[in-house]
């Protein structure tokens, strides 16, 4: 089966056809490292790292461009407001990104570009628009510091990304209107406020200032993939204005830009997107506190990229639940079995994810081996097969817990203490349940008894029992 994606561009789903055969070339925007990291942030990476797995489980050479913004007018006002520089505060808040995607094993792209390293680019791009009467300059409110635009009137296609009229949309809030011919057109090229501190500003021809948010991503996707590249990914939210902006002017200095856009949904809190300025942001090391890595990561790939996932730990334990009975599987085939590695996914996986990487259905499959694989250990025989595609899917979607990057069971030493324990607690669990299956009631309460000498509360709950420590 081909591999088909759903392109937001044209609304379709569309085979995968790359540029260049056995190659694949995928530029993701990556995060304005203005604050700690929150769950609705790593969805994007681990989507297009469920991506970029799939595409090189597939047999393509892959290219995985992922940028980081650290210069913006937000990570600079809320430096000021910290009285720290800016720089120190996008430095730290990167790292904090970077542990994040760690500590849910998202794979490191090939390249993650900073914005600030790029600035000689952006002038070039910025000229070249200029020169082919796409962008102007404008006085800025320093003397010397002018502002550049990008002329929205200049281009015809204006708005074929988001499929919208240019007299239909909003203003461009992202400098001082005074300075536009429209007010729809936005900013290239900032040119330096009095306000702004000097280490913030760059030369150009223009006087001293910085880039605007848009022409950083379309400058550093050409330079490390060229003018015309694969697939360009984000957040939903980044359809408009900023990937309709990135569009127009890469088309606009000449460049074909993208075939295809991905973008990943929403996560929301009580109907809202989840975000720093509605305050219901959960930071990753705060959820990590409760539940591991690679059972946030399993809650995250189990949605489809393109459904809106409504956050909450009822929902994210239930998840975890499910990711333990498939370690609990784990253990005991590999007890007999070994640790088998280098089979095939089952055909219905892989046919999931070639529709427009259906993880949903993929997971289903996944579910629906392990269940095999149970009831073969329960008649004694070999599960060799469906151990052997269980970590083949679970390699797939960046969850088999002996990847190193799980610390080799799943994380840190108190990530492996907690597998274990809930390991030994759930094959007791499921001794109760054979008892009273059985109608065994002495042999069932004699092992509640023991689970609760030992400080472990059992709540049985229309989806299984649960297991706390009192």
């Amino acid at each position: 089966m081909t591999l088909r994606l759903y392109d937001t561009a044209t609304g379709e789903v569309r085979d995968f056809v790359p540029l260049q055969p056995g190659k694949a070339s995928l530029y993701v925007c990556g995060l304005t490292v203005q604050s700690e990291p929150h769950v609705g942030h790593v969805r994007s990476g681990v989507n297009f790292d469920v991506l970029q797995r799939w595409l090189r489980h597939s047999g393509y050479d892959v290219t995985f461009i992922r940028n980081v913004t650290d210069i913006d007018d937000k990570i600079l006002a809320k430096a000021q407001a910290q009285g720290r520089p800016w720089y120190n505060l996008a430095y730290d808040m990167h790292r904090e990104l970077s542990r994040a995607y760690a500590a849910l094993n998202v794979a490191p792209p090939t390249y993650e570009p900073a914005a600030t390293g790029h600035v000689p680019e952006m002038v070039e791009l910025i000229r070249e628009l200029i020169e082919r009467g796409h962008a102007y300059a404008a006085p800025g409110s320093t003397a010397g510091c002018d502002d550049v635009y990008f002329d929205v009137r200049s281009w015809p296609a204006y708005g074929e990304l988001t499929h919208q009229g240019i007299d239909d949309m909003e203003a461009a809030a992202d400098a001082d209107p005074r300075g536009k011919r429209d007010p729809r057109d936005f900013a290239l090229w900032k040119g330096r406020k009095d306000s702004e501190p000097e280490t913030a500003s760059w030369p150009s021809p223009w006087g001293r200032g910085r880039p605007g948010w848009h022409i950083e991503c379309s400058a550093m996707a050409g330079k490390y993939l060229g003018p015309a590249f694969d697939i360009h990914g984000g957040g939903v939210d980044l359809r408009f204005p900023h990937h309709e902006n990135e569009q127009a002017q890469a088309r606009a200095a000449g460049r074909p830009f993208a075939s295809y856009w991905m973008h990943n949904a929403w996560i929301t809190t009580a109907g809202e997107k989840m975000s720093k300025s509605l305050g219901n942001s959960l930071t990753i090391p705060s959820v990590l506190e409760r539940f591991r890595g690679i059972e946030l990561r399993y809650y995250l790939v189990s949605a489809h990229y393109r459904s809106h996932v409504e956050f909450s730990f009822e929902a994210l334990e239930e998840a975890a639940a499910g990711f333990r009975r498939i370690e609990g599987f784990l253990d005991r085939a590999r007890g007999q079995a070994g640790d088998l590695g280098g089979s095939a996914v089952p055909e219905a996986f892989a046919a999931a994810m070639d529709d427009d990487l259906g993880t949903p259905a993929a997971v289903a499959v996944l579910h629906d081996t392990v269940r095999e694989g149970n009831r073969l250990l329960g008649e004694g025989a070999s599960v060799a097969d469906p151990l052997g595609a269980v970590v083949a899917m679970l390699d797939v979607l960046g969850l088999d817990p002996r990847d190193p990057a799980w610390g080799g069971a799943g994380g840190t030493d108190d990530d492996k203490l907690t597998h274990a324990v809930d390991t030994l607690v759930r094959g007791l669990l499921e001794a109760r349940a054979a008892a009273r299956a059985a109608k065994d009631w002495a042999r069932a309460d004699e092992i509640r008894d023991q689970l609760k000498a030992a400080g472990i509360e059992i709540e049985d709950t229309p989806s299984g029992p649960k297991w706390s420590l009192t």
